[in-house]
């Protein structure tokens, strides 16, 4: 049974506390029956820290009313407060806390959803004052490598042997990151049962942690061999890392690799596009190694199968897309790119091949 305070107004944070709670219990389930994730219910308890932090530093209180006893001056009182809240609170989390777009959306989604619960799951009837909420996306630069990028760290073998035992195991787990088109957490859950051997061929057979999507793909030789390099290991296929140093360690192997290329890192506050710098070093622009990180394996896989030929539909089978999913058709562009690339290099090419005519 949910308290009012006053007989007037509910309590914001005991009720989102319920929200999380029944989300976890399986209570709360997705539109499509399934249970909420556990990564999905960690955003919502992270929105709620946020919350609880610009309140307290604000003074800012936190109420809700039901609506449907509000006279309408009292509605277009709580409209403008709710509108208030809303502009402070992003306010906050862009200015004092320097995030950008795509995390005060996601925020701001949060909110909306639970909104959307205490009204149909809960019949609250608290109004629709969440709907003036705006949620902000940005579409971030993927960086992947390149075809040949790629090549040369799976081929140069006096690159290899230039490397640390660590970073040699580093390259491995990144390797085989960027030829599977799996999400780390996947990568870091990959055991001997996940590998099937069906005459002769080697495939990785994966059920998606995030989606719950089952994945089929054939390993390459090379793929292969990572795996027979660690075949020792009582289960796990490849070397074990913890993320956030992965993340310092793709860095360095890049780094060591020669992807220092300059790149132009922007992102997003209320739409307007911000260059990024570098604050710390004494390199003051991003290079490609700089903005690589645990994600860069998994686009450089799409795009390189992209890139490469591959039909979008397989690709989309093997990636777990939808097929018209946003986040695919960006990789299908940054493909394009670079087969548009290929193809001038070809007609140079033709330009070149003059007949040779006899003369008589």
């Amino acid at each position: 049974m949910t308290k009012k305070l006053n007989g007037k107004e509910f309590d914001f944070f005991m009720l989102y506390d319920q929200f999380i709670t029944e989300s976890v219990r399986g209570k709360r389930l997705q539109p499509n029956g399934k249970k909420v994730s556990a990564g999905t219910v960690a955003n919502y308890a992270y929105s709620l820290k946020l919350i609880k932090k610009f309140c307290g530093e604000k003074k800012f209180v936190l109420r809700i009313r039901p609506a449907q006893k509000l006279s309408l001056r009292e509605k277009e009182r709580e409209k403008n407060y709710w509108k208030k809240f809303y502009r402070q609170f992003t306010d906050y989390l862009y200015r004092e806390c320097g995030h950008y777009d795509n995390y005060v959306g996601q925020t701001t989604k949060n909110i909306k959803v639970f909104f959307n619960y205490l009204n149909k799951e809960k019949s609250l009837g608290v109004g629709e004052y969440h709907k003036l909420f705006y949620v902000r996306k940005e579409e971030i630069g993927i960086f992947p490598l390149l075809p040949e990028e790629l090549n040369f760290l799976i081929y140069n073998e006096s690159f290899n042997a230039s490397l640390s035992a660590r970073m040699q195991e580093v390259k491995d787990f990144f390797v085989f990151g960027c030829t599977v088109a799996l999400r780390v957490s996947d990568l870091f859950s990959l055991n001997k049962q996940n590998v099937r051997i069906i005459n002769g061929q080697y495939f990785l057979s994966v059920r998606s942690i995030k989606t719950n999507t089952p994945t089929l793909i054939k390993l390459p030789s090379y793929a292969v061999e990572i795996l027979c390099r660690y075949s020792k290991q009582r289960n796990r296929l490849l070397p074990f890392f913890n993320k956030t140093n992965l993340n310092k360690y793709i860095k360095k192997l890049l780094e060591l690799a020669g992807f220092t290329q300059q790149v132009s890192k922007t992102r997003e506050k209320r739409g307007e596009p911000i260059e990024l710098k570098k604050d710390s070093g004494s390199i003051k622009v991003y290079r490609f190694c700089d903005v690589a990180s645990t994600h860069t394996m998994r686009r450089t896989a799409i795009t390189t199968m992209l890139s490469l030929g591959m039909p979008e539909q397989v690709v989309r089978k093997i990636s777990g897309h939808s097929a018209h999913g946003k986040e695919f058709y960006r990789y299908v562009l940054w493909a394009q790119t670079y087969q548009d690339q290929e193809t001038e290099k070809m007609f140079d090419k033709l330009a070149t091949k003059q007949l040779a005519i006899a003369a008589y």
